[in-house]
């Protein structure tokens, strides 16, 4: 079924895509598969699998590498299709001169919005990780191509994602180069080192402790941010703007750009709304996922056989990590959509539905409910729980979500965030009690 968006009004809920829904819901449940590690670890816990190893080691061992093998990335760039498929959902019906204009300045005001969710998510709710703010910058680059046909989309896609490929494994040689710099002047502090050596030394020093096991500097980390909120919210800020003046528009920004105009792409050829054949979905879902296990596996051998190098251990230094998590991506939207064709578990798909329509209130909700339970602020319990066991966390939350968010939308049109963000887009206060919209659909009958 088609979604129209009247020039001055949101979609209405009758006119929404079921199969988007259902696969921003799974999205947005996976991306906490991940990000429950920056939540409940120092942030050495994302790419090292020492950390958080416990009493258990080889089941927290082998939760990582199920973790990097089937969604690190992979839900990310399900959530980034979705912004994509948004942008051009979100233009559909400004068909007139006057509409485009009018089009264009609710996109920018709507991403403006946006970009002020993500900063409260960051600087008040304490994220260092959140996505918002990136998907503003690229929705606000994107709009322009709108319009554009898929072909045009899928190689601009493909070229960007190339690009970053590229960037990526070129990253990884100038990383490994400063770590060797900084060994050479460690051995040997008194001697007269190049400016060129220093500067790759202090690349390397400078960003170690994101990536290495350096038990001093995570226990420094969990002090901080086991403290009181204004010491939180000092660390964070500090973090959230060295990542905003370098590794968001260096990396991050054209990672999400690249899957964002890969989502406007497909979204258009019909396959995010469950439009194609049960044939071309098993397809795409046995291809995505032959290709992605094969590079993410590979990569996940060679960490091991490092033994765990910092560098080897994270995606961002690694020029197959791209190819890796796009094919996995593809895997589970082929699934998904296999997943929103068939006739089972129809209680189970509005569930996720539910929670897909409310995904900007339930993201916000993960930091809230993290902040509370891992930071100083609340019950300061950062770096007490072994991997496996934040996993244990993840799906009580998920159970919370998947309980709380139909039972919303039974009472309520929106959720509560996409209610301020829908009333501040479109400058009023929009209807969101379900009997508030019934009584004024029998008032317009009478």
């Amino acid at each position: 079924m088609e979604s129209t968006v009247q020039p001055d009004a949101p979609t209405a809920v009758s006119a929404r895509i079921a199969s988007l829904d259902i696969l921003r819901g799974v999205a947005l449940l996976g991306v906490l598969l991940l990000n429950i590690l920056g939540f409940g670890m120092v942030s050495a816990g994302y790419f090292h699998p020492l950390v958080g190893l416990g009493n258990n080691p080889e089941l927290n061992y082998a939760i990582w590498g199920v973790m990097n093998l089937f969604f690190e990335g992979s839900m990310r760039g399900l959530f980034s299709l979705l912004f994509g498929a948004g942008i051009v959902l979100f233009a559909t019906g400004f068909g007139t001169r006057a509409g485009k204009e009018k089009g264009a300045f609710l996109h920018y005001k709507r991403t403006f919005f946006l970009l002020l969710f993500g900063m409260f998510d960051s600087f008040v709710l304490l994220w260092t990780g959140d996505i918002l703010i990136l998907y503003a910058m690229a929705g606000a680059l994107l709009y322009p191509l709108r319009n554009a046909q898929p072909k045009t989309l899928l190689i601009l896609a493909t070229t960007v994602l190339l690009c970053t490929s590229i960037l990526f494994a070129v990253s990884g040689v100038i990383v490994e180069e400063g770590r060797d710099a900084a060994a050479m002047i460690d051995a040997d502090p008194s001697a007269e080192h190049s400016l060129e050596d220093r500067e790759l030394a202090a690349l390397w020093t400078g960003s170690e402790n994101q990536f290495t096991y350096n038990e001093s500097a995570m226990e420094k980390e969990l002090d901080i941010r086991r403290g009181s909120y204004i010491d939180i919210a000092d660390y964070s800020a500090k973090k959230v703007i060295d990542s905003l003046l370098f590794f968001t528009p260096v990396f991050m920004l054209w990672d999400c750009v690249g899957m964002m105009l890969l989502g406007m792409g497909l979204y258009k050829m019909g396959i995010l709304s469950a439009q194609r054949s049960k044939k071309n979905y098993f397809q795409l879902a046995i291809g995505g996922f032959a290709l992605g296990l094969a590079v993410n596996g590979f990569e996940l051998f060679q960490a091991i056989e490092s033994d765990f190098d910092a560098i080897v251990v994270s995606g961002y230094f690694q020029g197959t990590y791209q190819l890796g998590r796009v094919a996995m991506s593809m895997g589970w939207l082929g699934l998904i959509m296999l997943f929103c064709q068939g006739e089972v578990w129809s209680g189970f798909k509005n569930r996720l539905a539910a929670v897909g329509r409310m995904a900007l209130s339930n993201y916000l909700l993960h930091s809230l409910i993290c902040l509370v339970l891992f930071t100083g602020a609340g019950f300061g319990l950062i770096g007490v729980f072994e991997r496996w066991e934040l996993y244990v966390i993840v799906v009580l939350i998920w159970l919370v979500q998947l309980t709380l968010s139909p039972w919303w939308l039974k009472r309520y049109s929106f959720g509560p965030a996409e209610w301020l963000w829908r009333s501040l887009t479109y400058g009023s206060m929009q209807r969101w009690r379900i009997k508030d919209e019934a009584v004024l659909k029998r008032t317009e009958l009478d």
